[in-house]
């Protein structure tokens, strides 16, 4: 990194955003930690968990926290791929069509329950969130920077629901739940929001010029030729592996080398050490994997599969 100072700047606003999320979300997991670390290292989220745990109030409170723009999209079997992305319409008195832009173009998109769209609305999201483009009617539009998309899933209920397809998964760079928290701390909850919701009164901490600014930062967090090996290591076991009809593509390798590096930047790192890529490989790498039929009936899980790797892989020294 260019020096001290702005590895101190980066930790700090890593740090502050960390802060502020936790102020309206009670939680004493690593969600908050990973969610500002997938935003900071240009991936994008999946969120799974059951209804009422903070997950379409976390994608609002980021987006206050960094002053962003958001949007949200309650995905329903009967949402068109021209309700994510824009269409365009005809202006009789111009005789020409106009472009209406749909809600993707924002720095901040919750795509809520989004696998109860239809494959093909799905697949909407795909150009956006590996290019931060889309394509209407032949014609590239750029989408906003930064643009972060955080969808969320009931991994429970699948009634009317169409699993999201491996491309689609490979799309996200993390995928994690918030889980409930104690009963303690559920208690509090029920006081603070006794007589207003804290997310109305929460003020920013970033701007989105900071934000881009700390992208850059984790870019340059400086990472190993071994790391690099060992990154590649842990994604390229999940191929080989017995039980697994498909492992984990590059892209998981890109991702997580990124979010390590985001990780290793909010604790005040300017290299990456083992340490963040074994805290994010199961989060980056598990829902990649497709197990076959009897390894499922075995009792065998992605997560279980990776921590596995985790162990048996060496880790550079």
């Amino acid at each position: 990194m260019d020096g001290e100072l702005e590895l101190e700047r980066g930790q700090g606003l890593f740090g502050r955003i960390e802060g502020n999320l936790a102020a309206v979300i009670r939680n004493p997991t690593k969600a908050l930690r990973w969610l500002v670390a997938a935003f900071a290292g240009r991936g994008h989220v999946l969120l799974e968990d059951v209804p009422g745990t903070g997950k379409t109030t976390l994608a609002k409170a980021l987006a206050a926290t960094v002053s962003a723009e958001f949007k949200r999209i309650q995905f329903t079997p009967d949402l068109l791929p021209s309700d994510i992305v824009g269409v365009s319409v005809f202006d009789p008195s111009a005789h020409t069509f106009n472009f209406r832009q749909g809600p993707v173009f924002t720095h901040i998109l919750l795509a809520d329950e989004i696998n109860r769209a239809s494959p093909r609305t799905q697949s909407a999201l795909l150009e956006a969130m590996a290019e931060g483009q889309v394509s209407v009617d032949g014609v590239v539009k750029p989408l906003a920077a930064p643009f972060f998309a955080i969808a969320t899933q009931n991994p429970v209920e699948f009634h009317g629901t169409y699993p999201l397809p491996e491309a689609q998964m490979d799309r996200f760079a993390m995928r994690f739940g918030l889980g409930y928290v104690s009963p303690e701390m559920e208690v509090e909850i029920l006081s603070n929001q006794g007589h207003a919701n804290p997310l109305a009164d929460l003020q920013p901490a970033a701007t989105l010029e900071e934000m881009i600014a700390l992208q850059e930062s984790v870019a340059r967090v400086r990472i190993s030729d071994e790391m690099k090996r060992y990154v590649v290591d842990l994604v390229q076991a999940t191929r080989t592996r017995p039980g697994v009809k498909l492992g984990a593509s590059p892209r998981a390798s890109l991702n997580l080398m990124r979010i390590s590096q985001a990780l290793a930047l909010a604790d005040g790192l300017d290299f990456v050490s083992p340490d963040p890529v074994r805290e994010a490989a199961i989060p980056c790498i598990a829902h990649r994997l497709q197990l076959d039929p009897q390894a499922k009936f075995s009792g065998e899980t992605p997560e279980g599969i990776v921590g596995e790797i985790l162990a048996s892989t060496p880790v550079p020294t």
